[in-house]
């Protein structure tokens, strides 16, 4: 996917498809805590992962005990915690990694940058 904004949006939408095709028993709250976390996976990659005119690649894998997503982007410096804050309106993306995945999630080196993955339960 390119690097941009609305990548994010199509994620979304791809996820949806792809868990409907893939795993079409999957409870609307698993569908969804998977697009969420998708969602924020690509946005942190568009924003702090790439350079102009890179891109990013997104898998899905599904078994009948979990879903797990992986964003690969071209920048090896891994996500970090920010500290909380009721002003920001940004910054919450490893706070929602934590509560839909938890413990579930981490970051591998790839030869030309890192993937991020979590894996949410079924």
């Amino acid at each position: 996917m390119p690097s941009k904004p609305q990548s994010a949006s199509a994620a979304r939408k791809f996820v949806r498809r792809y868990l409907a095709y893939a795993d079409p028993g999957a409870s609307e709250d698993h569908v969804y805590a998977v697009t969420v976390v998708m969602s924020e996976l690509v946005t942190n990659a568009v924003r702090y992962g790439t350079e102009p005119g890179d891109s990013v690649r997104i898998t899905i894998d599904v078994t009948a005990r979990r879903t797990r997503v992986e964003v690969h982007d071209a920048v090896r410096r891994y996500p970090r915690p920010r500290p909380e804050s009721r002003t920001r309106e940004r910054g919450r993306g490893l706070v929602v990694l934590n509560a839909l995945c938890p413990g579930a999630w981490g970051v591998t080196d790839r030869p030309f940058g890192k993937a991020v993955w979590a894996e949410v339960t079924a």
